[in-house]
């Protein structure tokens, strides 16, 4: 008996997230006779910004064999190896703090950060800020390219900045050639088949574009899955409060760091994206606490362009679907959910979506048999991903206006995030218990949630920290320095073009 054929699959909608997902199941079912149309209006623009990823773009990359010089330079990209946050924490000494994507030589320096943070949440006064143990941060500073020598064979994982306009376009043209049918064509209407699955959408001029799958990349409109197919929406409001962002580019203005930086404002934060051909400015906010017009002065003095340059409005529905996949449908991107852009998050779902589905749909021999266990998969990783992003803003050490000091008091969070506050401030091993709360499959690595953590200074108050005892060991932080310096000087200068 021969297997059965892969499906045809429509996705509605381009931008990055449409032809992310078109590149992945083309990759997985095209060369088996399943085919892959994009759908997309020429009338209807992308919300894309300059964006920044997570080390899951490179594997994307990696899985479909495209090589970095044949996408960066057309995308305006550039390396990321973290995320520096500044002025989330008013404690001395905290005022800013590198969350870094994981490196082989971590292995070496992140036992010593662990131990030395457990002896501070139990008050004794030894180094345990971020900054002095992990290569990430050491080769940042020192605009380090993540590209070691030939000698130096533990490169660490890094992620990508990038116009997200040019990245479509690119992946649309990719696609293309190898086969995916693009459509530049205004849908009118969604066309059901008696069992009610989605049989078509209908176009202008009176076209009908077939498929067995429909995948809805159509925006916060969510065309498919939640106004045709009325999928429930989950908002995430109660948790997070930001619900716009007002965006501008810049100039250079300076050597580029790999790194974004999010920074702390008045009533939210603003990031800085560094592309080859300017950087990417937004300041992410919440209309309850500051005005649309008060947001734009505050980012405007805050990059120096006060009189110079226009700004967008973006309106930001932050939550998800209940169930990701209904019917013969899929919703990927925004049509799927968004949890604000401060850890860069958005394409990665995209991904992992992507690439569960392939494999959930086809060890269903291309019936929706693990429906229900993918939809779970996917739920519990946005609600990761949301918890940890609620934590920036819980566990936030500033009080100068209200939208901090409400930040801080908000109890509306999961009984996971409850647990992992308690956990740290009780001196319980949080490792083990993202562990547990994750099936040994946690969305964020014990190394992160300790730089969460440790990185605002959530410590006992500084009176009450105690010099160490005689006898207690204590990681040498000044060992790791200089076996970080000497890891940097394998790596060359960074000096995108």
């Amino acid at each position: 008996m021969s297997a059965p054929t892969p499906p045809r699959v429509v996705v509605l909608g381009g931008g990055s997230a449409g032809w992310i997902t078109a590149c992945l199941l083309h990759h997985e079912w095209g060369a088996r006779g399943g085919s892959v149309t994009v759908v997309e209006s020429p009338e209807i623009g992308i919300i894309g910004v300059g964006e920044g990823s997570t080390p899951q773009l490179k594997a994307f990359f990696d899985h479909l064999g495209i090589e970095e010089s044949e996408w960066m330079a057309a995308c305006d990209a550039t390396y990321k190896l973290g995320i520096r946050f500044t002025g989330w924490s008013e404690r001395p000494g905290f005022e800013s703090y590198f969350h870094p994507f994981p490196a082989p030589t971590d292995l070496h320096s992140e036992p010593g950060f662990l131990h030395n943070c457990m002896l501070a949440r139990r008050g004794v006064d030894v180094p345990a800020h971020p900054a002095d143990w992990f290569i990430a941060e050491t080769l940042a500073d020192a605009r380090k390219a993540p590209q070691p020598n030939e000698n130096f064979p533990f490169p660490p994982s890094y992620g990508y900045h990038f116009d997200a306009h040019k990245l479509g376009a690119f992946l649309r043209d990719w696609a293309v050639k190898l086969g995916v049918r693009h459509k530049p064509v205004r849908v009118d209407e969604v066309e059901f088949a008696a069992d009610g699955n989605v049989a078509a959408l209908l176009c202008e001029g009176g076209e009908c574009i077939e498929g067995d799958i429909f995948v809805d990349c159509s925006g916060f409109r969510s065309l498919i899955a939640q106004q045709a197919l009325g999928a429930e929406f989950i908002p995430f409001t109660e948790n997070l409060f930001n619900d716009r962002a007002v965006v501008m580019p810049t100039k250079h203005g300076e050597k580029l760091k790999p790194q974004t930086d999010a920074i702390a404002m008045s009533n939210g934060w603003r990031w800085s994206i560094p592309l080859t051909s300017r950087v990417g400015n937004g300041y992410v906010y919440s209309s309850k606490y500051i005005s649309e017009e008060d947001a734009e002065a505050e980012l405007r003095k805050a990059i120096g362009m006060e009189h110079d340059g226009e700004t967008r409005v973006l309106q930001m529905r932050v939550g998800r679907v209940r169930e990701s996949w209904t019917r013969n449908c899929l919703a990927a991107g925004l049509s799927q959910g968004f949890i604000e852009p401060l850890e860069a998050t958005a394409l990665h779902i995209v991904i992992v979506t992507a690439l569960d589905f392939a494999r959930a749909f086809e060890s269903g021999v291309f019936t929706a048999q693990n429906r229900e266990a993918f939809n779970r998969r996917i739920a519990d990783k946005y609600e990761g991903i949301r918890d940890y992003i609620v934590a920036h803003y819980r566990l936030n050490q500033r009080s100068d206006t209200q939208y901090w000091r409400d930040n801080a008091a908000n109890h509306a969070l999961s009984a996971n995030l409850k647990d992992m506050m308690s956990a740290w401030f009780t001196h319980e091993d949080i490792g083990q218990l993202n562990a547990r709360q994750h099936g040994g499959h946690p969305h964020y690595a014990n190394m992160s949630w300790h730089c969460l953590f440790a990185g605002y200074g959530t410590f006992p108050p500084a009176a009450k920290m105690q010099a160490p005892p005689p006898g207690l060991a204590v990681a040498d932080v000044e060992q790791t320095h200089a076996m970080l310096a000497a890891c940097a000087r394998n790596f060359p200068d960074y000096a995108p073009v």
